[in-house]
């Protein structure tokens, strides 16, 4: 059976607006409900959480399970490297924030366009080749969100690389930019087994349009939307693992009976997908995944994730008068410290973070007509 594996990209927290306000009481249970199903996969990432995520696994896992108990996951945050005297402090510093002598599984995080500064001017491959020997790693890979020909590139240059972690869910599958079908083809090319990210689409195929869910639902009753997801990536060939990312207990303990009862789809059920997926496109007006790298790199403070949620939300309500999305926004702007929508200076350093390619300067300008009314308080 595909392993599971606890993504701690998106925690639960205590005040919606502060990452860093981990609900630890509530990770502490899902860790344990996660490890008592039988399941002992985490994957964090130096930036995660503002920069504690690894810190919160420490705190969660290591300082409460023996360290055979578990399996580790994280990456280098080429996000930051500029140089190679930068490599072995960061390094140091993740295993300290881990709390291990070794990781499972280290990646360098998203090799593509994005983070060529990083990759090109520093022998990357190289470096973690080096901690692998030295027992500080046992394997050794990358994460990606690239397309199939960059993917088969690196790899053709690459072949100490021993796994890949990709984006891939029905949605994905054939869409032209991000290239699912394709990538994973790639990695079977070159006997590369695979880690699936995003399987439920930062959230978009566990809250699927109506249209689409009485589709789902017409077919089967008995099966919610997210088994549909699941079942669809459980039962690729070469994946190894599949990473949720439970932003609370209820949804860990639905991801685990989830792939507990992915039984394979048939033909009809795959066109079932097929026509919930046009549905699905046809309602997204952001392709956003909520990962927050953009967020990371704003200047102005902005949530830019959060803000899409909102307005996704608000245009598949398609409603032109006051609700509570838009109250939300006029909340949110109220924080001490935030930037709202109008106040991105068109700087263009979230479009180099932006796995989905989304044109964030441009996006925003609709999302504050959209919101920053005076209807909601705001002056023109």
């Amino acid at each position: 059976m595909v392993k599971l594996g606890m993504g701690l990209m998106r925690l639960p927290l205590l005040d919606e607006n502060d990452f860093k306000s981990i609900d630890y009481e509530q990770v502490n249970q899902m860790v344990d409900a996660y490890m008592d199903a039988g399941f002992n996969h985490f994957d964090t990432a130096y930036i995660y959480h503002d920069g504690i995520g690894e810190r919160a696994f420490r705190k969660c896992v290591v300082d409460r399970f023996p360290r055979d108990s578990f399996k580790i996951a994280t990456k280098l945050p080429l996000f930051v490297i500029t140089e190679e005297s930068q490599l072995e402090p960061l390094f140091a510093e993740q295993l300290e924030n881990c709390g291990v002598e070794y990781f499972d599984y280290y990646m360098l995080h998203n090799v593509s366009g994005y983070t060529e500064t990083a990759w090109k001017n520093v022998d990357l491959y190289s470096f973690i080749q080096r901690k692998k020997e030295e027992g500080c790693i046992k394997h050794i890979g990358l994460s990606t969100h690239g397309n199939a020909e960059f993917l088969e590139e690196i790899l053709f240059e690459h072949p100490e690389l021993e796994f890949v972690l990709l984006q891939i869910n029905y949605l994905d599958w054939e869409d032209e930019g991000i290239e699912s079908r394709k990538c994973l083809e790639v990695a079977r090319k070159y006997d590369k087994p695979v880690m699936i990210m995003e399987p439920y689409k930062g959230g978009f195929l566990a809250d699927v349009p109506e249209e689409a869910e009485k589709i789902m639902k017409e077919y089967n009753p008995d099966r919610s939307v997210v088994s549909w997801a699941m079942r669809f990536v459980a039962n690729l060939d070469d994946v190894c693992v599949i990473l949720t990312g439970a932003s609370s207990l209820e949804q860990l303990e639905n991801n685990i009976y989830e792939i507990k009862n992915a039984d394979p789809l048939n033909e009809e059920e795959y066109g079932i997908l097929e026509r919930v997926s046009e549905i699905i496109n046809s309602n997204i007006t952001v392709d956003c995944t909520k990962c927050r790298y953009c967020v990371d790199a704003c200047s102005e403070e902005i949530d830019i994730a959060k803000l899409f949620d909102l307005y996704n939300k608000e245009k598949i309500l398609n409603d032109t008068g006051w609700t509570q999305l838009g109250n939300a926004y006029l909340n949110y702007s109220k924080l001490p410290d935030v930037g709202i929508a109008s106040d991105c200076i068109e700087c263009e350093a979230c479009l180099e973070e932006c796995p989905q390619q989304i044109n964030i300067p441009e996006v925003l300008k609709d999302v504050a007509k959209t919101f920053e009314t005076e209807e909601y308080g705001f002056k023109n």
